[in-house]
């Protein structure tokens, strides 16, 4: 089982990444089958994203990170709210997948920010764009402000961490659920050699 995170995070270290971390490492524990998670910076592949809208097709390492996104079983993504939405380096590089590359995969979204008010990015901004690309995206979207890493907590909201588990087990949840459909669709496509099929054919003797 394939995961994937995709954080977006421009500084190192960064609560975007910190908060990516958290989440895999949720979801990690629930999913047996799940080896490490890849992990792609996207602050690594600024330049090969910007050159795309450029040169009008990825370069070998982006074409690479693509492959990985696209056959994922799923996804973790993360972005810092800047002016109330992710960042330009987020959308980019969502701009330059294929329409149909998420359609259908199990997605958990997730945001960084420095105030709580930002936390409805998540609702107008990250699940309209992934609903957009037929994304499965899970019910619970994680935000997490400055406050939250300093273990203050709403008396009228879930905790960091209890948010954190809520969306890792809906994402596991999917994983598991769609393992079974993606093993048989994988063995359907599997091409048979001609010389078995020819022998299929011949009568017994």
């Amino acid at each position: 089982m394939k995961l994937v995170v995709i954080t977006a995070g421009l500084t190192q270290p960064s609560s975007t990444r910190l908060l990516a971390d958290r989440l895999a490492e949720a979801v990690g524990r629930r999913l047996s089958e799940a080896g490490k998670p890849r992990v792609i910076e996207l602050r690594e592949l600024a330049v090969d994203i910007a050159n795309v809208f450029v040169t009008g097709f990825p370069n070998g390492r982006l074409r690479e990170v693509i492959e990985a996104v696209t056959e994922a079983d799923g996804l973790i993504v993360v972005t810092p709210i800047f002016s109330g939405s992710y960042s330009g380096l987020f959308k980019s590089f969502f701009d330059v997948l294929d329409n149909t590359a998420l359609a259908g995969k199990p997605v958990l979204v997730a945001a960084t920010g420095g105030t709580a008010r930002h936390s409805l990015a998540l609702e107008h901004a990250l699940r309209p764009l992934f609903a957009y690309l037929r994304a499965v995206v899970v019910p619970t979207a994680v935000y997490a402000a400055t406050e939250d890493w300093g273990g203050a907590q709403d008396p009228f909201t879930d905790g960091l961490g209890e948010r954190i588990e809520r969306a890792a087990e809906e994402l596991a949840d999917l994983l598991l659920r769609r393992a079974p459909q993606a093993r048989t669709a994988r063995e359907e496509d599997e091409v048979v050699p001609f010389e078995q099929q020819l022998a299929a054919l011949r009568p017994p003797h």
